[in-house]
């Protein structure tokens, strides 16, 4: 069995946040962007939370396709 490993990214303010999961981790990622956004110490809002959390259910809807992508690329 094989398992991708995805990768999102947001760079703000000199800031990088960078999360490498599987297909199987997505609730468990889309916890750690709300910990992030409820977090008053990062630079991490809940706009942030949403917009990841768009991409990453995007991209797990194009990855249950049928149009084989080796690599994908979100903008």
């Amino acid at each position: 069995m094989e398992r991708n490993v995805n990768v999102i990214a947001l760079v703000k303010d000199g800031e990088r946040y960078v999360f490498l999961y599987d297909d199987r981790s997505v609730p468990q990622l889309l916890q750690t962007l709300g910990r992030y956004a409820a977090d008053p110490e990062l630079n991490f809002t809940w706009y942030d939370a949403a917009v990841l959390s768009q991409k990453v259910r995007r991209l797990q809807t194009d990855t249950q396709s049928d149009v084989p992508q080796k690599f994908r690329r979100s903008a």
